[in-house]
């Protein structure tokens, strides 16, 4: 990015998804980054839990919003942590159709167990994702793929546009693949 060894992330803008267990800490190392970021996260107990420690300093379930509170503080070169409850695909078409600059990318969504939950395909709600997959995981596995293709392909639109997408350990690069 061009950034001096002594600088930071200030007037960066950040996008991730997840923040339950381990991934609850990007927003907070964005932050301490300088960056401006948004994290999709479809769980709001989890968005709950990470608001209240402290993690990340705003929350909503609205697009316009996440991205205008993220670009406010990213053009003030002031970090900040927003949770964004979505789907991560949806706030990538979002920042794509909008033609807004990411300069970091990545995700920590569980995609190392995709279709046991740790990973919920677009058009879910995070309670019909849990139903879909007591009552038909077959369906619940083909809309997991879908999703992580279209995914896939909008991490591939970013970084042709300048983002600089790196996998967090997740596995989503594996599950994409498989």
């Amino acid at each position: 990015l061009g950034i001096p060894e002594d600088g930071n992330l200030a007037g960066r803008l950040f996008i991730s998804a997840g923040l339950g267990g381990m991934s609850g800490a990007q927003g907070k190392a964005a932050e301490i980054a300088g960056a401006a970021s948004i994290v999709a996260e479809v769980d709001d107990s989890r968005i709950e839990t990470r608001y209240s420690q402290g993690w990340v300093s705003h929350r909503t379930g609205e697009l316009a919003e996440a991205v205008k509170i993220a670009q406010e503080h990213q053009a003030a070169g002031k970090p900040c942590a927003v949770a964004y409850h979505g789907n991560i695909v949806d706030l990538l078409e979002y920042v794509c159709d909008h033609g807004i600059h990411v300069d970091l990318l990545s995700d920590q969504t569980s995609c190392h167990v995709p279709y046991d939950g740790g990973y919920c395909p677009q058009g879910l709600s995070f309670e019909q994702r849990t139903r879909m997959l007591d009552e038909d995981p077959e369906q619940f596995a083909r809309l997991v793929d879908k999703t992580l293709q279209h995914h896939y392909e909008l991490v591939c639109r970013l970084h042709d546009r300048g983002t600089y997408f790196f996998d967090y350990g997740n596995a989503f690069l594996k599950a994409v693949y498989d």
